[in-house]
């Protein structure tokens, strides 16, 4: 066991108020890619930059292209939780995690058995009819073609926070309370880039904040413990 994950280790035996705030980097041992790595969404090559893709305007404007990708690229049907959603949500059945406050839409936390998970960008689980509410599974949306329509007509719309939507607002107020109330905050797999997901961090004021990256943050942001790793290696150590 090294220094790093002894001094984690100390940090989660002596807590029962732990946040997980987490990112596409959770996910990536599970192989669902993630946007700003070197292998990630950012550095494929399409017709348009996946942010223009997953924008509300391009949903509208271009519905059918948006339904290619979103097929292609964020519908994973074959991807399972790794070391990491399963060792948060053993913490959680310990009493020892509160909460898990998620950018990522993959489901995969709630397929580890965790129970308090936040979701900030939605989920591709869900799926709504904008003209009558029927929900639809993430089976119906890739097995599909074109752009997916209810038995009424309407358009079928994933529960995903797209580029120019607002976040839930009961789902970012809940997250404030839980990471302003937590003893021990953990960032980890996140590039702390997408706003206003990120900012939600300045609201902890607990004793401990542990960040897990592959990459450094471009701000450490006065951490007591920084590990630079892959967040299910790294908790799997545990």
């Amino acid at each position: 066991m090294t220094e790093e994950i002894r001094k984690l280790k100390e940090i989660i035996d002596n807590t029962d108020n732990i946040v997980f705030f987490g990112g596409a980097g959770v996910s990536t041992e599970s192989g669902i890619p993630d946007f700003r790595s070197v292998d990630g969404l950012y550095h494929q090559q399409w017709d348009e930059p996946p942010e223009t893709i997953l924008s509300h305007t391009y949903y509208v404007r271009y519905p059918e292209k948006f339904f290619r990708f979103y097929r292609a690229k964020l519908l994973c049907p074959g991807a399972k939780p790794n070391a990491a959603h399963k060792k948060l949500a053993e913490w959680e059945a310990q009493g020892k995690l509160r909460a898990i406050v998620t950018q990522n839409i993959d489901g995969l936390h709630q397929a580890a058995g965790s129970k308090e998970v936040l979701e900030l960008h939605g989920s591709t689980l869900r799926n709504y009819c904008e003209k009558c509410g029927k929900f639809y599974d993430a089976d119906f949306i890739r097995e599909s073609e074109g752009v997916p329509t209810c038995t009424c007509g309407g358009r079928i719309k994933p529960d995903v926070v797209l580029y120019e939507e607002g976040l839930d607002g009961n789902t970012l107020e809940r997250s404030v309370r839980f990471i302003a109330d937590a003893d021990v905050l953990i960032i980890a797999g996140t590039s702390l880039a997408v706003y206003p997901a990120a900012g939600l961090i300045r609201y902890f004021h607990g004793s401990k904040l542990v960040v897990i990256n592959k990459t450094p943050l471009r701000s450490d942001l006065g951490a007591d413990l920084v590990i630079t790793g892959a967040v299910g290696e790294t908790l799997a150590q545990l």
